[in-house]
C-alpha cells in the first residue's frame, strides 16, 4: 500500500501538478482546497504526510495547522509548507518550507526523507 499525501491547496493547477509529481514517485494522493475540507480529509483519509499552502480561502493554512496540532490523534502527521508567500515563520514545527515556484526533485527528496 503506497504512502498517502494530502495536498492542501486551493489552486487546481498546482493540485494537479503535485498529484502528478507524487504519483510518479509512487505515492497516493488526496486533496482539499479549504481548511475545513482538509480537516475532514485528514480524519477520513489518514494521510502519512500533508503539504500545506498558507493562503487558503476563508481560514488560512496556519489556523489549519494549529487545529491539526491540537488534535491528539493527528498531531504527529508531518507537514511540508508549500507556499508562494514568505511564511516559514508562520508554521513552527513544519518539517520544511518550500517556496513556490518549487523544484519538484527537492520536494520529493524532503518527502522521501520524511516518510520513505
Amino acid at each position: 500500500m503506497p504512502k498517502k499525501i494530502l495536498i492542501v491547496e486551493d489552486d487546481p493547477v498546482i493540485v494537479k501538478y503535485l498529484q502528478a509529481v507524487f504519483s510518479d514517485n509512487g505515492y497516493a494522493t488526496c486533496a482539499a482546497g479549504t481548511s475545513p475540507e482538509a480537516m475532514d480529509m485528514v480524519r477520513t483519509e489518514k494521510p502519512d504526510l500533508i503539504t500545506l499552502d498558507l493562503q487558503l480561502p476563508g481560514e488560512w493554512g496556519p489556523r489549519f495547522y494549529r487545529k491539526l496540532r491540537q488534535a491528539e490523534d493527528l498531531r504527529e502527521i508531518p507537514v511540508i509548507v508549500v507556499s508562494g508567500i514568505d511564511g516559514d515563520h508562520a508554521i513552527k514545527g513544519a518539517i520544511a518550507f518550500v517556496k513556490k515556484p518549487f523544484d519538484p526533485e527537492k520536494l520529493i527528496g524532503i518527502v522521501k526523507n520524511t516518510i520513505g
